[in-house]
């Protein structure tokens, strides 16, 4: 239960660092695309990735060459998705989501929150993270496609932030 064999354990060390530089080398070649901000095509490919290392560092019935493969399959599907999003706008359409706007003008889009599954908790937070009190300081708040919330502040706030040097004047 808590030890198998020698064996078993250098399979571990041989398998998992091979297995680990092959996933490297896969992502290099593959380009910083694969590695971005993650929509849901690249969270199911980091995952899957995770889910391929395990397998072939922990299964003996999972050769090396086939978890490599299936690693290099999933980057390849990836890159591929990708590139035909930029080169299509059906397809990106069909695969990608738009941003949502969430709040305007101090104004919660009630409506699109719902849609979205956003509270106004979490709105006041992305607020707050980015130094804006009243959600009536915020042009607007927008669910980006991976999942974030951007506040764009309204252009006649005041830019200069008191520090432990200097108090703005009043």
């Amino acid at each position: 239960m808590l030890f198998d064999s020698w064996n078993g354990l250098g399979r571990v060390l041989v398998v998992g660092t091979l297995a680990y530089v092959a996933l490297v080398a896969i992502l290099r070649i593959s380009g910083k695309r694969t590695l971005t901000k993650l929509n849901a095509f690249d969270l199911v490919v980091t995952i899957a990735l995770g889910s391929i290392l395990a397998t072939v560092l922990l299964s003996k019935s999972v050769a090396l060459a086939e978890g490599v493969l299936a690693m290099a399959l999933l980057v390849l599907l990836q890159y591929t998705i990708t590139w035909l999003s930029v080169r299509s706008p059906g397809f990106q359409e069909l695969v990608k989501s738009e941003p949502t706007l969430i709040l305007r003008q101090g104004r919660f889009l009630d409506g699109a929150m719902r849609a979205q599954r956003i509270t106004r908790e979490e709105v006041m937070a992305a607020l707050r993270s980015n130094g804006v009190t009243d959600a009536a300081e915020a042009a607007a708040v927008v669910l980006e496609t991976d999942g974030s919330l951007t506040v764009i502040q309204t252009a006649g706030r005041d830019s200069v932030k008191p520090t432990l040097d200097v108090a703005p004047k009043p």
